[in-house]
């Protein structure tokens, strides 16, 4: 029964969740804090705190973690089933829409209308993430890190996991006492 109700903690909030993580937060908390009483409050805002922390989805995060604290592993691994499951149907029905309507000129249209929508966001969030290194490192090591990661990246062909990791690296010691 323990399972179940995992289960339903986590599937509900998100199928009516719209916005994905931060929308769902409230709802999550509704359920393993009111209606099934696994954590308190401020158990749970510690858990939160937590969760936007670490890098990634901070549903699927707590979903995890919850889901071992009240069911072991097996809890877990429903809990982390029930918060993607809503987002895996809506994209499996989506997309099977989409193939099959994949010839049609109002398809094949639409998908190149938000080629350049996605292209304009993408360097949108780019240009914003340079100006904040700016601000934040300074002139020098943004140039720095800059070049080097295009020489890196480009040059050298290392992967762009290792540039990123690098970046961390250098940031963590270099960037972390200014």
């Amino acid at each position: 029964m323990i399972y179940w109700e995992i289960f339903l903690a986590f599937f509900i909030p998100g199928i009516v969740g719209y916005g994905g993580g931060p929308a769902t937060i409230p709802l999550i908390q509704e359920e393993v804090v009111h209606t099934y009483g696994w954590l308190s409050t401020e158990r749970f805002g510690e858990l939160l705190a937590i969760g936007n922390a670490l890098p990634g989805p901070i549903a699927t995060k707590m979903a995890g973690y919850i889901g071992f604290e009240v069911g072991g592993v097996l809890g877990a691994a429903i809990a982390l089933f029930a918060t993607v499951a809503p987002s895996l149907l809506a994209m499996i029905f989506l997309l099977s829409i989409l193939y099959k309507f994949k010839n049609s000129p109002k398809v094949k249209r639409m998908t190149t209308l938000v080629k350049p929508t996605i292209a304009v966001l993408l360097g949108v969030m780019a240009f914003e993430f340079f100006f904040s290194s700016y601000e934040n490192s300074g002139v020098w090591q943004m140039i720095f890190l800059t070049i080097v990661s295009f020489l890196l990246l480009e040059k050298w062909k290392v992967h762009p996991a290792f540039v990123i990791v690098g970046a961390l690296l250098y940031g963590a010691f270099f960037l972390g006492h200014t």
